[in-house]
């Protein structure tokens, strides 16, 4: 497919008449959408592209129908990566905001590259702040580190895999059925053993986590009362004992009976929690490709024959948004 897709937005009606030739590229999106077959429902119905709000790439309908809604009402706007057609490369940059720049030391991104859905991913997580035209630091050395990983094959003559894509799908399985850590290294000797001898999959769950540390978001480990009861944090940050029970936050430094003693050399609390920050994951889904047009929904979306179909379209929604 042509990697220009202003047509999209611009000459639909010439003259006051549908033009021939939108009607021709209408047809050739149709007929791209249609030669994947995960994106389509029932065989013939593909997710309809136009602007009514019941649209939008949400409605599964046949394709004459969606035709259809595509003379009438035109495209959704700024859909120029047909991600929910099957597309899987990117024709654009990452975002208008992010910008890579390539030496000749380190040929990481072009402008004609490729982007596999692992490119976009590592895109997503750097950010519109992220500016290369700086030294770069460590955050910026995991960011070209993860996009080579992106175009590096498992290994020679494989066309499935990355070295990214493998990691980020063994991590998923690992979380997915809740496996241990010491099953992950196992399984990661194991993997070892199959492959030719100069493959790139990561040795253990260390190197693994260390491959992909720039596409994580921020966690805080808080400490928790064995009971439930109380957190340790804010003013209680610094407490060593429950306020309301009197039970120790931290578990015994010795451990052990009779000559068999171990003494810890860290403080370890017998219970805590994880807390992930709000802010910093509402910005990933604003700067990612995929998901911002859906975040920017309830602001740009128009009210179809008057009613009411989001709490936006509502007076009080202007009240709310003007405190």
């Amino acid at each position: 497919m042509e990697d220009n897709r202003e047509w999209m937005y611009e000459g639909r009606i010439v003259n006051g008449m549908f033009s021939n030739e939108w009607g021709d590229k209408v047809d050739e999106f149709v007929e791209f959408a249609l030669r994947h077959p995960e994106c389509v429902n029932g065989g013939t119905a593909i997710r309809c592209p136009c602007t009514l709000v019941k649209c939008q790439n949400k409605k599964f309908l046949n394709v004459e129908t969606v035709k259809v809604h595509l003379y009438r009402n035109g495209f959704v706007p700024n859909y120029y990566v047909w991600i929910y057609h099957g597309e899987k490369q990117v024709h654009q940059r990452c975002s208008s905001s992010v910008r890579v720049s390539v030496s000749e030391t380190d040929q990481m991104v072009s402008d004609n590259m490729n982007h596999t859905t692992y490119h976009r991913m590592v895109c997503d997580a750097a950010g519109p702040e992220f500016n290369p035209d700086e030294e770069p630091n460590a955050e910026a050395r995991n960011f070209y580190d993860m996009i080579r990983a992106g175009d590096k094959p498992v290994y020679e003559g494989n066309s499935k895999h990355t070295q990214l894509s493998a990691a980020v799908r063994m991590l998923e399985i690992k979380c997915r059925h809740r496996c241990s850590q010491a099953w992950f290294d196992d399984m990661s000797n194991f993997i070892q053993e199959l492959l030719p001898q100069d493959n790139l999959m990561p040795l253990d769950f260390y190197s693994t986590k260390k491959l992909v540390r720039g596409l994580r978001l921020p966690v805080q480990v808080i400490h928790c009362c064995v009971n439930n009861c109380m957190i340790y944090w804010g003013d209680d940050s610094d407490l060593n004992s429950c306020k309301k029970f009197g039970l120790a936050r931290y578990k015994q430094k010795v451990r052990g009976s009779g000559n068999r003693l171990y003494i810890r050399k860290l403080k370890v609390p017998y219970k805590k929690m994880h807390y992930f920050p709000i802010t910093p994951r509402l910005q990933r889904l604003y700067a990612s490709t995929a998901t911002a047009n859906e975040m920017r929904w309830h602001s740009e979306h128009h009210m179809e024959d008057d009613k009411m179909c989001h709490p936006s379209d509502a007076p009080a929604w202007n009240i709310l948004m003007a405190v």
